[in-house]
């Protein structure tokens, strides 16, 4: 086996002049050193847009860009060769920041514009590719009648600022790849492994059946592993060696590989004096970084999730995906939520107070009814909104005010907010088989990635509850595109739902065909009278079929729907409802969190204990978002380039108090009524703090993360609201 190494562009932008690599290539050890000039290497990926090659060419779009790779015996070696590759570049002017991108007169990172496509969008929604210089795509959404904006008693005009967290994700971006006799052998840590073969297939000109990816336990992911990340250079430099090649890249390369989604957002919210909300423009400009990536799809989640779970007469709802010198943005947990769910959230509380109503009572007037369409063509909401949030405010004991008034006089104060998205992830198949062998043994085989949230226990959680066995009776067979069924990606907190009901499928068709057996071999039919227990097979039923075979297998996708706006209803909702107690310190401006509590519905928990590790984890990653993370850049490079220099939450930032709840409404589409669950914690973190800062000490903080810089250039304003605006 041997080791690859990369050589990254210092610049942020440069026109890349010259590469001369014999050095390299003379250096004991080095098998191979590939350069943009291959023109294998210069073919490109992505998801919507393939603009990203698998090595700079002609131009350096980031600092960070792969320009060169090598392939040695040991990481020592390729290092060491990567260092004698000498690079003339010619610096192009940065575009370090969306408003340098988008200046008239600023230079076009693709003088070309690479090809793309757009989905199939139903009632309102739209998409455009390239629609101006350094925007690589565009989506909007937008229902109802606009005229009705002029008939609201007030108008209100705010903008807010969203910045960039690492994913950090412990395990780095590692693949190992073999060629042999032209079939692709790929073992990599990837979520989603049926569409990394795919995109590989068409990167290196093969039939899909040529390419076999396997994915073994992922440490950790958070959406940076979907696509192609380490692969394609592991891939060339195996086909130009012809022996396996490892490429693993070190956590400060994660860094310069995949971040999130900076954004601005500003909403133009009209509202009746009572409170009424009628209708919302809403602009959104994510910052994509060097290459398109996901940026389309987190584009179209930003602005569709724009409204909020609340009721509307009108929304106009658009995000554009900038392209400047950065790391390209991708997947990160929550899909363009957290950045929506920040501003309406921060927006509505100010409007709440500008009117002189309680933000609670706000929210519950507007909320959308259990059962009540999200959108026009969409599906309805699946989980009783006001019940959440009225638990959340309980455990704040938010409706007492005279102990409010007393946590004023302290310099604390209370806030809440409400997370919504779409999740089950759009035009997602899944399936699953299930397979009993002569001895008994279980095995389940489908493609959903344990990315340490536990989805391999829940799921033979749910054959073993539908087979009547105990959980550890059942393997889960590796993952691996030549043997198991296909699965769009482990994605979209989809596995206890969609995946679920391939795998629920798949078992009931085995527990069908035991009865079956056990009838033949009895001489008598069970009883069923159509309930769950009716079903249920004896204990020893196993021993008792010693011999049989049994396979099934299930299969189960959202149907494309003309009418929803997305091309398909949402297949199942996931709500947020968050409330923090925070205590200011008005001198220095740091915010402390007294309380943070989170609250969420699973529909029905599979498995209690990782439902709340999950939104566990999502409200530290919420909390992290909005007081210490965020990447910094300096001179167009990154100046929090590693794990060093990046600041994470560490157990000073956690609250005195995490009351974590979870749900189980039981209106999930999964099995016995449960949904997927993980994301809807981290949408609300953010807006709950800044609502409960400014509920302690007037100072309304509209950009993230809330640092004590910003609190005191808050506090210093007198604790009045930035851009408000009212009309009518």
């Amino acid at each position: 086996m041997l080791h690859a190494a990369a050589l990254r562009s210092p610049y942020p932008h440069a026109r890349i002049v010259r590469v001369d690599a014999e050095r390299a290539r003379r250096q004991p050890g080095v098998l191979a050193v590939v350069t943009g000039a291959d023109p294998a290497a210069q073919r490109t990926y992505g998801w919507y847009i393939k603009d990203q090659p698998i090595l700079a060419g002609d131009k350096a779009r980031y600092a960070g860009d792969i320009v060169s790779a090598v392939a040695a015996e040991d990481p020592a070696t390729a290092m060491a060769a990567v260092e004698l590759i000498d690079v003339d570049y010619e610096p192009l002017e940065p575009l370090s920041d969306v408003e340098s991108a988008l200046r008239g007169d600023a230079p076009a990172l693709f003088e070309e514009r690479p090809a793309g496509t757009t989905p199939r969008y139903g009632r309102g929604a739209s998409g455009w590719i390239h629609p101006d210089k350094n925007v690589c795509y565009r989506f909007r959404y937008h229902t109802g009648d606009a005229t009705v904006m002029s008939s609201c008693d007030h108008v209100f005009d705010d903008s807010f600022s969203f910045s960039a967290m690492q994913h950090y994700h412990l395990e780095p971006f590692v693949s190992l790849a073999s060629v042999t006799d032209g079939v692709i052998d790929v073992w990599s840590s990837n979520q989603s492994p049926f569409s990394l073969r795919r995109e590989l297939a068409r990167l290196f000109d093969r039939d899909e059946d040529r390419v076999r990816v396997h994915v073994p336990l992922v440490g950790g992911a958070f959406g940076a592993k979907n696509g192609c990340k380490a692969e394609p250079v592991a891939i060339l430099l195996a086909m130009q060696t012809g022996r396996p090649v490892r490429f693993c890249m070190t956590a400060a390369e994660g860094f310069l590989t995949q971040r999130q989604h900076s954004a601005t957002l500003r909403l133009r919210t009209g509202v009746m004096a009572d409170g009424t909300l009628i209708g919302r423009d809403c602009e959104v400009l994510l910052d994509a970084g060097a290459y398109a990536d996901a940026s389309p799809l987190v584009a179209e989640k930003a602005a569709y999730r724009a409204p909020g779970p609340y009721r509307w007469q009108y929304v106009d709802a658009a995000a554009s995906c900038v392209l400047t010198t950065t790391t390209p943005a991708g997947p990160f947990r929550g899909f363009g939520a957290p950045q929506a769910a920040w501003a309406s959230e921060s927006q509505l509380d100010m409007i709440a107070h500008r009117l002189g109503i309680d933000p609670y009572d706000l929210r519950v007037k507007n909320l959308r009814e259990l059962g009540e369409p999200y959108m026009p063509g969409d599906s309805a909401v699946d989980s009783d909104l006001r019940s959440g949030l009225a638990a959340v405010a309980e455990a704040l004991h938010y409706h007492d005010r005279p102990r409010r008034e007393a946590l004023r006089t302290q310099g604390r104060g209370l806030g809440l907010a409400i997370g919504f998205k779409d999740s089950g992830g759009g035009s997602k198949p899944a399936s699953a088989r299930v397979t009993v062998d002569g001895d008994g043994h279980v095995t389940l085989r489908c493609g959903t990635v344990e990315l340490g949230q536990g989805a391999h226990t829940a799921l033979r959680q749910i054959a073993a509850e539908i087979l009547g066995i105990p959980v550890d009776g059942i393997d889960y067979a590796p993952v691996d595109t030549a043997s198991v069924p296909f699965d769009q990606g482990t994605y979209a907190s989809s596995s206890s739902a969609v995946m679920a009901r391939a795998v629920a499928e798949a078992a009931i068709d085995v527990r069908r065909q035991v009865r079956q057996a056990l009838t033949h071999r009895d001489g008598k039919a069970l009883g069923d009278r159509g309930r769950h227990e009716d079903h249920a097979l004896p204990q020893d039923w196993r021993r008792l079929l010693a011999g049989q075979v049994f396979d099934a297998s299930g299969h189960f996708e959202v149907t494309p729907d003309a009418d929803a706006p997305l091309g398909e209803k949402c297949f199942f909702w996931e709500p947020g409802w968050g409330g923090a107690e925070v205590e200011v310190d008005s001198e220095t401006g740091r915010v402390r969190v007294r309380r943070l509590v989170v609250c969420g519905d699973a529909g029905r928990m599979i498995n209690p204990e990782l439902c709340h590790g999950q939104e566990s984890g999502s409200a530290i990653m919420g909390l992290a978002q909005a007081l210490v993370e965020h990447r910094m850049y300096a001179h167009g490079a990154l100046a929090t380039h590693d794990p060093l220099s990046y600041r994470v939450t560490t157990f000073t930032d956690l609250p005195d108090e995490l009351d974590l709840m979870v749900q189980e409404q039981g209106h999930g589409p999964g099995p016995f009524g449960a949904k997927g669950y993980g994301e809807g914690g981290m949408l609300v973190v953010a807006a709950a703090i800044a609502n409960a800062v400014q509920d302690a000490v007037g100072a309304r903080v509209t950009d993230l993360p809330l640092t004590p810089e910003r609190v005191l250039h808050a506090l210093d304003q007198g604790g009045s609201e930035p851009s408000a605006g009212a009309a009518g």
